[in-house]
């Protein structure tokens, strides 16, 4: 017997009386399957979806809400204590000075039309700008459809190999399909988020250069804001196929879903993307806070320290440095340069967004937030005493762009985890 039926309860699972036969999940290789061998998944996704992830969804969300409040209490409270409640008008004259670039890309536009006159004051408009704003749409679309191609890649990838295992003569190797395919799976996802975050942030520099902001204060604003869509992008895509996609393109027995009339699209393994939510979200969290927030934030400024001094003048009297002390400014020339703290907040956004966002599939998120956060601020403070050029002390009110895209990610994080309650509510 053929059945797409979806049990409710792992107990009735696991209960040997309903041993049903399911449909294969792959065609040609997969055979029947009763759906009683899901009895270990099935309790597995128990333990993260039952009756406590209502409230523990409710609490997230009442949670995302209230830090955003605290946060503006908080900031508000150091406005006081550090004097900066009339630092508006002093901060906007010190930001509204004009870039030297804008004054460049100025100073070409008078010289083609020749109006050298210096009491003529021309300024870039929106027809100026207009090539270099239709370059940032494009280019940003065709990032984020880079990404969108990416997961798509792995959507195949997933389906091949699962075929291919499943023709295995080893019955250990067809035992373990679904482990291996979600694992490695979830690991290529993570180092193309790895990779695809360099290039996206390379990109969106690039694009905010070319659009020639008036005053450091919109180039920052802009580049944060181009860095944080194509980034969320790139971290998020994948889990929110699992999350809201996956599952629900596959048509019907008989009458699949098939990509290139040869791939069939893939259902969710046991009834439930529920693991397999939980492996990629673990090993995209876990993998982007060990490689790229702490060992490149190490690794990184020690290398380009080492390749300075090589390629420096220094570097040819090696005998000659041992053999004499070198001043402190000396030392610190060959440190890395200060280049902002963009990088630390957009960590701690991505970081914010896996623990409000779909943080019911996976509640260690929590836990590992907090204790890389612990060990984050014993490396961050030796990168920027040992690693890092002093950097200028700046005067600031607040965090500027940053706040509002906490409080974007915080009302995404109600609205998902508002969503999950009212299934998982269904569900039980």
């Amino acid at each position: 017997m053929c059945s797409s039926v979806c049990l409710n309860s792992s107990m009735e699972i696991c209960d040997p009386k309903n041993n049903i036969t399911m449909c294969p999940l792959c065609d040609r290789v997969c055979s029947y399957w009763k759906l009683s061998t899901a009895c270990g998944t099935a309790r597995a996704s128990h333990l993260f979806d039952n009756p406590a992830t209502v409230f523990f969804s409710i609490f997230m969300a009442l949670w995302a809400a209230m830090f955003m409040e605290h946060w503006k209490r908080r900031q508000m409270r150091l406005n006081y204590e550090w004097d900066l409640t009339g630092f508006e008008d002093e901060e906007e004259a010190l930001k509204d000075h004009p870039r030297a670039e804008y004054e460049f890309r100025v100073m070409q536009k008078s010289l083609k039309k020749e109006k050298k006159s210096p009491q003529k004051m021309e300024k870039l408009t929106c027809r100026d700008r207009l090539p270099a704003y239709m370059t940032n749409i494009v280019m940003m679309l065709l990032m984020i459809g880079v990404t969108f191609a990416i997961v798509f890649g792995v959507i195949l990838y997933r389906i091949s190999t699962k075929a291919a295992l499943y023709m295995s003569s080893s019955p250990t190797t067809r035992s373990h399909v679904q482990l291996t395919v979600k694992t490695t799976a979830a690991i290529i996802n993570l180092v193309v988020i790895l990779i695809l975050d360099e290039v996206y942030g390379a990109v969106a520099r690039w694009l905010t250069v070319l659009e020639a902001p008036k005053t450091e204060k919109n180039f920052e604003e802009r580049l944060i804001f181009k860095t944080f869509i194509l980034k969320f992008v790139n971290a998020f895509t994948p889990i929110i196929y699992i999350a809201f996609f996956r599952g629900r393109l596959v048509g019907r027995p008989g009458r699949y879903l098939y990509v290139f009339e040869s791939y069939r699209m893939e259902e969710c393994s046991d009834g439930s993307c529920l693991m397999e939510l939980c492996i990629q979200l673990s090993i995209t969290m876990l993998g982007k806070q060990l490689i790229q927030n702490n060992l490149f934030e190490i690794g990184i400024p020690k290398l380009k320290k080492l390749i300075r001094y090589i390629q420096s003048e220094q570097g040819a009297f090696q005998e000659e440095e041992r053999q004499k002390k070198l001043r402190r400014y000396e030392t610190d020339h060959f440190l890395e340069p200060f280049g902002g703290l963009t990088p630390e907040y957009m960590e701690m956004i991505i970081q914010f967004g896996f623990v409000t966002l779909f943080v019911a599939s996976f509640p260690l998120a929590p836990l590992f937030a907090l204790l890389n956060n612990i060990i984050e601020i014993r490396l961050d403070a030796k990168k920027f005493v040992t690693e890092l050029r002093r950097p200028v002390a700046a005067r600031a009110k607040d965090i500027g762009i940053w706040y509002d895209i906490l409080r974007g990610v915080a009302k995404v994080a109600v609205i998902i985890n508002v969503s999950k309650t009212k299934h998982t509510y269904l569900y039980v």
